[in-house]
């Protein structure tokens, strides 16, 4: 017997099937109307919206919405002195420019509200920088009412790729397309200038349901009343259910259910496009699915820890697809109002909705003081993370507190988080004597730990991980992509077969870990999902297969083929402000053996961004090809001196000095290559080939063992080590093997 709930609040009207009422123009001729359009009829979901985060993403620099003291405040950060003062109606501030001297900027808008307030600056060229020195709007009795820095613990002085007036910090690439209502980046290459445009400077109606001319036309033609079944609403972006769902709870059961299941997440789709970790491949139409505009990031090492913690600033939505919430159909709305973004209930109230507070409340099952916050349902399964100096994020992965993966991964664990003087070793035997050892099950944090590490037998855990349906699919794709360190026959058995998995970040994930395949098992393998139904799936096939010799094909495969090298080139022309977009460019040339559109490319990319470290390198690697050395050497000095700890580029210079026999040279670099990024195995590794060539087996060694410490089941050094235990005299200069 199912025990009704009161359904939560979700978005309003979605289209349905069928239609009724006036013939009204098509959806794809919509166009924005406005928030207050919109309010006219929708003044409740309007009024919840009003102050909302959303509301207030930005807005134009007034006394109205300015919370910093500007009234002449100073702030100093690593000895640059900044003035925050007024002139009239204009906010000032006084800071290092990218000369590094001090210049007035006037702000333009303010960007967000709480718990910080940041502040952008207008730029002649149409840039929009986002400065780094933040008010801190919480209550003076909460440590806010302060100016802060981003980077309270870092040097970020003129130069740096941090620094404010730097494209890391540019608001029309980086920000924009999440703060405003029908973004237009307007960049011009040619010109290296934006002419960015948006309809709403915040994130109105329309931003989430899309451009509303039918919709309010359809309203006004159709006259007042409730929705009738099956009746077209005509909205661009529909996002609510219309299945006359509701969650409610089995007889004896402790967790509600929904009946139905849902069976269309477009609300989570939309979300996502801000919410996620992610880069844009398209340009985004409102009601394409998420994949088919942006592609997101997977749980790789620096944006997450091993079991899928937050450990970046990812946002929520790599977290939540990893949770039971979402296998069991749960989305945002559910515990969040679409509207005002606060949740349904306070404290454990949302909780509460869906779990039976008389089994989850009680202390049989936390074993806290109901008084304190252990107590707390988000305190245990959402632990928090701060980022930006003083917001804290809650993790939407909605876990089980893992001690015991916290001991053989690394991972952090809502118990030690609060037990911190007592450790995970006693957090998992509590964890024992209370709920005995049913919560320690096998969990994918250990095959992507061992992935991360790269050791020998991490193939078979990462297998497991891949292929089991019952995993959360981000969770296969993250395995999957890790099967590329692992080549061999197995590897392309399981290749073939994920290619063909129904979840697409899974298929995406297959066609990464193929990259270095043979031409023509990449070609046998990836061919048929260049017809793939997801735009990101269809793209990565497209780049794998760039080099294919296309006028041999068919003529039916050669059109599929040349729409999707499109897709590929059109995603790659949505971020051309960006160094990194014509890298990979320059990259695909190189796949189709065409290396002086490859260097235009690397050119282009370093005028955009001079100091971009991996076009630099990759650009003196292909000079290298045509015996330019010479300029490779000049290149990789002049970025050395912007971006002196960049340690890829003192392993670049390293390898051309020992190719140049400038061995006291080289080995100087490769050795501050490997202070810089002490965890690379592969700068670590050369290092120790070059120490050997050059006759320093001994070095070498150490560098050997320094390395095998790191990544004990290391291949490459393992062989390594042999050879030098097996051979320990003296070699002579590189290339006398």
């Amino acid at each position: 017997m199912l025990a009704r709930l009161e359904p939560l609040r979700l978005l309003p009207a979605a289209a349905l099937l069928g239609a009724c009422g006036p013939e009204l123009p098509p959806l794809t001729d919509a166009v924005y109307t406005g928030g207050a359009a919109c309010a006219e009829c929708h003044a409740e979901a309007a009024a919840d919206w009003r102050g909302s985060h959303h509301d207030l993403a930005m807005q134009p620099a007034t006394p109205e919405t300015v919370l910093g003291d500007f009234d002449d405040a100073q702030f100093e950060h690593d000895g640059v002195v900044s003035r925050f003062r007024r002139d009239g109606d204009r906010f000032l501030v006084t800071t290092d420019g990218a000369d590094g001297a001090l210049q007035d900027f006037e702000v333009a808008y303010t960007f967000g509200v709480t718990p910080l307030q940041q502040y952008l600056v207008a730029f002649p060229d149409g840039r929009y920088q986002v400065l780094p020195l933040c008010w801190d709007s919480r209550p003076e009795d909460q440590g806010g009412q302060r100016w802060f820095h981003l980077y309270p613990n870092e040097a970020v002085p003129a130069g740096d790729i941090l620094h404010w007036t730097g494209p890391n910090q540019n608001w029309n690439h980086v920000c924009a397309e999440c703060h405003s209502t029908d973004l237009q980046k307007g960049f011009d290459l040619a010109g290296n200038r934006f002419d960015t445009t948006w309809e709403e400077i915040d994130v109105s109606c329309e931003a989430c349901h899309g451009p509303g001319s039918v919709h309010a036309a359809w309203a006004e033609a159709r006259g007042e009343g409730p929705l009738q079944p099956g009746e077209d609403p005509r909205l661009v972006t529909p996002l609510g259910d219309h299945d006359a769902g509701y969650w409610g709870y089995e007889e004896g059961a402790t967790t509600a259910d929904r009946r139905p299941p849902r069976k269309a997440r477009p609300e989570l789709e939309m979300c996502a496009r801000c919410h996620a970790r992610r880069s844009q491949i398209a340009d985004y139409q409102d009601g394409q699915p998420f994949l088919d505009t942006h592609r997101p990031a997977l749980l790789d090492a620096g944006l997450y820890h091993a079991d899928g913690q937050i450990l970046d600033e990812v946002y929520v939505w790599g977290s939540f697809v990893q949770s039971k919430m979402y296998a069991a159909g749960v989305s945002c709305s559910d515990c969040h109002d679409a509207h005002s973004l606060k949740l349904h209930s306070s404290g454990d109230g949302v909780c509460n909705s869906c779990h039976s507070p008389g089994h989850y409340q009680a202390r049989e099952h936390h074993f806290h003081d109901p008084a304190k916050e252990g107590a707390s349902c988000v305190e245990c399964h959402m632990p928090e993370t701060t980022y930006m100096v003083v917001d804290p994020r809650r993790d939407h992965s909605i876990r089980v507190p893992r001690p015991d993966l916290n001991l053989s991964t690394g991972s952090p664990d809502a118990c030690t988080g609060c037990h911190p003087e007592e450790g995970a070793a006693w957090s998992a035997a509590k964890m024992d004597e209370w709920y005995g050892t049913d919560w320690r099950r096998p969990h994918y944090a250990e095959a992507l730990h061992a992935g991360r590490r790269g050791e020998a037998d991490a193939l078979l855990p990462l297998a497991n991980v891949a292929i089991d349906p019952e995993q959360p699919a981000i969770a296969r794709a993250t395995a999957t992509g890790m099967l590329r360190e692992y080549p061999g026959n197995e590897q392309a058995s399981l290749l073939q077969a994920l290619l063909q998995d129904p979840e697409p970040l899974v298929r995406l994930a297959a066609l990464v870990a193929l990259a270095d395949a043979e031409l023509q098992l990449v070609a046998s393998l990836a061919f048929p999902l260049l017809e793939d139904p997801v735009r990101a799936v269809r793209i990565e096939a497209a780049r794998l297969t760039a080099a294919l010799p296309a006028a041999q094909l068919p003529e039916y495969w050669k059109a599929v083929w040349d729409q999707a090298q499109a897709e590929l080139e059109d995603s790659l022309a949505v971020d051309d402000d960006r160094a990194g977009a014509h890298l990979n460019r320059a990259m695909l040339h190189l796949r189709q053996r065409r290396p002086d559109l490859a260097e235009r490319e690397y050119r282009t990319g370093l005028r955009l961004d001079p100091i971009h470290v991996q076009t630099a390198v990759n650009l003196a690697d292909l000079l290298r090809e045509s015996a330019r050395d010479v300029e490779g050497e000049r290149l990789l000095r002049r970025v050395l001196e912007r971006v002196p700890d960049a340690a890829a580029l003192h392993h670049s210079l390293g390898l051309l000095l020992v190719r140049q026999g400038r061995k006291d040279e080289a080995l100087g670099s490769l050795r501050r290559a490997v202070e810089l990024a002490p965890t690379l195995g592969r700068y670590r590794y050369i290092l120790a080939i070059a120490l050997r060539d050059l006759g320093q087996p001994e070095q070498a060694r150490l560098q050997v063992l320094e390395g095998l410490s790191r990544q004990p089941e290391d291949g490459l050094f393992r062989r390594l080590l042999d050879e030098l235990d097996s051979e320990p005299e003296q070699r002579g200069e590189p290339g006398g093997d």
